[in-house]
C-alpha cells in the first residue's frame, strides 16, 4: 500500500497537526509520503525519518491559512508519480482541499481518510465560503477520523456523518518524557518557590489559550501560590500588564523540552485555562497528567478537553471564563492534598491506557486494516 499524507507542515515545523502527522507515519509500515506547505517561499523535497516530505513555497498565509503558487502543479505531480492507495489529508486546510477534491476525480479508487483536527470557528464569516467544499469533502472520505467523543458529538459537520467517523486520541511519548533526569532543575524550582503550592501552565498567548483568566484567577489567590506561566504570543504584553502588581505571577517565556518537563515534574496542579474548541484536544493538558498532576480546566462544550481530564476523576472542571471559580478550584486541591493527589494518579493512569503512542499506533492500523484502505 502507498500512503500519502496532506498536512500543513511537517516535522521540523512544530504544531498539534504537524505532530499527528508524524505519529502516523511513525505508526504505518507502508511506502509512505507527505505533502505539505513549506515555511519559505522556495519548495523543497527532503526526507524525514526515512519519509520523503515535497513542500510547497508558501508566499503568503491569511487567516491562518498558507497559499502557495505551485501548490496545485506539485500536489497534481507528485499524484500521478506516487499514484497512492490512500490519502489521510489533515483538516482545516482549506486551500489544500480545493485543488485535493479536483485531482481525486481522476482517481475514483484511491481511499481517502479526513483526518478532521478541529471545526473552522474563528473566521465566522470566511467559513461560509467553504460550507460546500467541507461538505464535498466529507462526501468522499472513506472514513473521518476525530480526536475525541466529545469534538463528535458538537461538531455540526461531523455529528451528521456520525457512520463514518472514528475516534482516535492524540498520543504522547511517554519514554521520551519521562527518561530525563532532571531533580536538581526540579528541585531548583521548588526552592525558588519556597514550600508555597506551584500552578504551572504552558502554551501559545493566543485568546483561545485563555491565560488572561489565570492571571485573573490569581487575584482570588493567597500568597501561598505560585503561579508560573510557560510560553509566547502576541497576547503576551497585554497579561503581563494584567499581572503587573500580582507577585504571585511569573511570566516564563519560551522554553526548552527539559524545562517544560522540569515544571511539570515540580507542579503541584496543572492549570489548562483554553476556553474554546479551537482547543480540540490539548497536548499540554495530557503531558501534565502524564507526570501524575491533577488538572483544572474550563467547560469547553464540543471540545476534547473535558474528554482528556474528566471532571472529578482526575482534576477539576468549571465554568467557562469563571476565574473566580476556576481559583476555587485551585484552592481545593491545593488545600486537600489526599484529593490531589488521588486526582493525580487517576491521572497518569488515564494517559497509560489511553494516550500513548502504542496506543495510538494500534488504532491507526486498526483503521487501516478494519475498513480495508
Amino acid at each position: 500500500m502507498k500512503l500519502l499524507q496532506i498536512s500543513n507542515y511537517y516535522y521540523p515545523h512544530i504544531g498539534g497537526i504537524e505532530q499527528v502527522a508524524r505519529d502516523i507515519s511513525d505508526s504505518v509500515q507502508c511506502e509512505r509520503k507527505v505533502f505539505c506547505f513549506n515555511s519559505g517561499k522556495n519548495s523543497v523535497i527532503d526526507t524525514v525519518d526515512g519519509v520523503e516530505v515535497v513542500r510547497a513555497g508558501c508566499f503568503a498565509k491569511i487567516a491562518s491559512q498558507s497559499l502557495s503558487f505551485r501548490y496545485g502543479k506539485m500536489l497534481k505531480k507528485t499524484f500521478a508519480a506516487f499514484k497512492p492507495d490512500l490519502v489521510i489529508f489533515h483538516y482545516p486546510n482549506p486551500f489544500a482541499a480545493h485543488f485535493l477534491l479536483k485531482i481525486l476525480k481522476k482517481y475514483p479508487d484511491c481511499k481517502l481518510i479526513v483526518y478532521w483536527h478541529l471545526d473552522i470557528v474563528k473566521q465566522k464569516f470566511l467559513k461560509l465560503f467553504f460550507n460546500g467544499q467541507n461538505k464535498r469533502l466529507l462526501i468522499r472520505a472513506d472514513k473521518v477520523v476525530c480526536t475525541s467523543p466529545n469534538y463528535l458529538k458538537y461538531s455540526p459537520w461531523l455529528s451528521p456523518m456520525e457512520d463514518k467517523c472514528v475516534v482516535i486520541p492524540n498520543c504522547l511519548n511517554l519514554k521520551n518524557l519521562s527518561d530525563c533526569d532532571l531533580s536538581d532543575k526540579t528541585d531548583e524550582i521548588k526552592s525558588v518557590a519556597a514550600n508555597k503550592k506551584i500552578c504551572f501552565a504552558i502554551g501559545r498567548h493566543i485568546p483561545y489559550k485563555g491565560m488572561e483568566y489565570l492571571v485573573k484567577a490569581s487575584r482570588y489567590l493567597p500568597d501561598d501560590y505560585k503561579i508560573y506561566i510557560a510560553g509566547q504570543g502576541p497576547l503576551t504584553e497585554r497579561l503581563k500588564e494584567l499581572a503587573a502588581e500580582d507577585e504571585k505571577i511569573t511570566f516564563l517565556g519560551k522554553i526548552s523540552e527539559e524545562d517544560k518537563i522540569a515544571y511539570y515534574k515540580a507542579c503541584d496542579i496543572f492549570c489548562f485555562p483554553s476556553v474554546t474548541k479551537n482547543e480540540a484536544f490539548g497536548i499540554a493538558l495530557a503531558e501534565a497528567m502524564s507526570f501524575g498532576k491533577p488538572a483544572v480546566t474550563f467547560t469547553i462544550e464540543g471540545s476534547g478537553v473535558n474528554y482528556v481530564s474528566l471532571s472529578g476523576v482526575t482534576g477539576i472542571e468549571v465554568e467557562n471564563g469563571n476565574s473566580e471559580k476556576f481559583a476555587g478550584a485551585i484552592k481545593t486541591l491545593g488545600e486537600n492534598q489526599e484529593l490531589a493527589e488521588k486526582y493525580g494518579a487517576a491521572a497518569k493512569k488515564r494517559v497509560e491506557e489511553n494516550f500513548t503512542f502504542e496506543k495510538f499506533k494500534e488504532n491507526i492500523n486498526n483503521l487501516i486494516k478494519e475498513y480495508n484502505v
